[in-house]
């Protein structure tokens, strides 16, 4: 999940070369990559384990989900 910006944030809380997590960033990216495929092949709104439909709420909160709520993580 992409991290939003606290504007409470002091300056050593603050992303800097020093501390930025590139694991989570390439998974972050891979995450963005696997929603935009979906999204072309028209299987976005559709979860990979039950076939059922992602609620819109779930997609608003996490647009990189591919699971509905409640669905075994398979």
């Amino acid at each position: 999940m992409l991290r939003d910006v606290d504007p409470t944030e002091t300056p050593e809380q603050t992303v800097t070369p020093n501390n930025v997590d590139l694991d989570r960033i390439e998974q972050d990216l891979a995450d963005v990559e696997t929603a935009l495929a979906r999204l072309e092949a028209g299987t976005y709104w559709t979860c990979e384990v039950t076939g059922s439909e992602i609620p819109d709420a779930v997609l608003a909160t996490s647009p990189t989900a591919r699971r509905a709520v409640g669905s075994a993580q398979g």
